[in-house]
């Protein structure tokens, strides 16, 4: 019984039922997502066939729940290592190949041992053997070209690039609400 409810996630949307984030998936454990169905701060739009029980009570667990009250989504993305591996789409911003999260490194295009900074426009996604061809030189003394000059993402573009990798695990109840404002085929 506990492998079945620790394998049921709650999906969880904003009130305008999107998912809070798409990378990773916005989800509550069955216990944060029980505590607010009783405390009715969402609203349940799927179930498991799964129920717990208390004394007084018995509910079936949630599958899907919606806020209530609408969450603003950060004007700006936390600068972090992995929005930029989100950003880059996981993508080596030298060779083109694509790699999962721990087989990349963070880059400074301009360096910092030449005055580079670590910011947004500075930093790209690189593998380890791109990054230590670079070395210490800019793309240019590398002859690296980059494939993409390095921008601050807006939060709605990695809600985007985030759309693109599902993750391992997706409820069969969740598929209407993660890609309903996809563009349907004609």
């Amino acid at each position: 019984m506990l492998d079945e409810l620790d394998n049921s996630p709650a999906l969880v949307l904003n009130a305008d039922f999107r998912p809070l984030s798409y990378f990773p998936l916005s989800l509550w454990s069955w216990q944060e997502s029980v505590k607010a169905v009783v405390s009715s701060r969402v609203n349940v739009l799927s179930e498991y066939d799964t129920e717990v029980h208390s004394p007084s009570m018995k509910i079936r667990l949630p599958s899907v729940i919606s806020l209530k009250d609408y969450v603003q989504p950060a004007r700006r993305p936390a600068f972090t290592r992995f929005n930029v591996f989100l950003r880059d789409r996981f993508i080596c911003q030298y060779c083109r190949g694509a790699f999962p999260a721990q087989e990349l490194t963070f880059d400074h295009v301009v360096p910092r041992s030449q005055g580079g900074r670590t910011t947004w426009q500075n930093v790209v996604a690189s593998c380890g053997p791109c990054n230590l061809k670079k070395g210490g030189r800019t793309p240019r003394q590398a002859e690296l070209p980059l494939i993409r000059q390095p921008i601050e993402p807006t939060t709605f573009e990695l809600q985007e690039n985030g759309r693109g990798f599902p993750p391992n695990f997706l409820h069969q109840s969740w598929n209407d609400y993660l890609y309903w404002d996809t563009e349907l085929e004609t």
